[in-house]
């Protein structure tokens, strides 16, 4: 029987040759080299500029080649654009690096406007806004608010036409930062702020304003396709939208392009 010493050998010798056995399935060195250089570079390398960062003898094109099939399938891809090499995000992943960014503009005077009286009238159709404005009022001004996302569509008024009945979101409440809409000033307090004529006739009130969903008597449920009109394609911004109140202060999405003629 072996003694233990040879025992101890055996099992050293052993070890030595696992460790010293080539890993199998190693990478060639080139494959590392060319992937560490692409990466490191800020701009595309042709196949010289490599060749003379590699040892002498290996073949860049063919590693290169090599290279791009080991990349195919992941998250960047080696590419070659004219006669030089670089790694690329893959195409079909390209949309994780769109930026997305918002562009804030004020409201016009006009949306501003209409959707005091949305908010406090609330639920009110197109029709009833003008009436209490005064004035008419375009498409791109209750375009532009759905798109905001602070008003909404309710139902349709049990009336000749059947029109559109609106009312405010609860977007709108975060922006303004409501607990409820019940919350909006109230005369005083808009006689305070100076947003109201200290002239008003005596039987001037401000109404108490209601965001209850549930629908009125006078309403009936919206028909189908109704919402469609809240996905049609974005307008153009408005160029130069006025300031009229302290709500001028609220930020948006681009108003309408239609020229206004309900601007005063």
């Amino acid at each position: 029987m072996p003694s233990a010493a040879k025992k101890l050998k055996i099992v050293a010798d052993n070890d030595e040759g696992q460790h010293s056995s080539p890993e199998t399935g190693a990478r060639p060195d080139e494959l590392r080299m060319l992937e560490a250089l692409l990466f490191a570079s800020a701009v595309p390398l042709d196949e010289a500029q490599l060749a003379r960062r590699l040892p002498n003898g290996v073949d860049v094109r063919e590693a290169l080649h090599r290279l791009r099939e080991e990349y195919a399938t992941r998250g960047v891809n080696l590419v070659k654009l004219g006669k030089k090499w670089t790694f690329r995000t893959a195409a079909d992943l390209a949309w994780l690096m769109t930026k997305r960014q918002k562009e804030m503009k004020k409201l016009s005077r006009a949306a501003i406007e209409t959707l005091a009286i949305i908010a406090y009238h609330q639920p009110v159709t197109r029709a009833e806004v003008e009436e209490i404005r005064g004035v008419a009022a375009s498409a791109g001004t209750f375009d532009v608010l759905l798109e905001t996302g602070w008003i909404r569509l309710r139902g349709r008024r049990k009336a000749p036409g059947r029109p559109l009945t609106y009312g405010t979101n609860e977007a709108f409440l975060e922006h303004f930062g409501l607990e409820a809409v019940g919350d909006l000033p109230g005369l005083d307090e808009l006689k305070g702020a100076g947003l109201l004529d200290g002239r008003l006739p005596p039987e001037f009130a401000v109404p108490v304003p209601s965001d209850d969903v549930t629908l009125r008597e006078d309403e009936d449920p919206l028909d189908p396709g109704d919402l469609d009109l809240t996905m049609a394609p974005k307008v153009e911004p408005e160029a130069g939208a006025g300031q009229g109140s302290a709500d001028a202060e609220a930020a948006s999405e681009p108003e309408t392009a239609a020229n206004e003629p309900d601007e005063k």
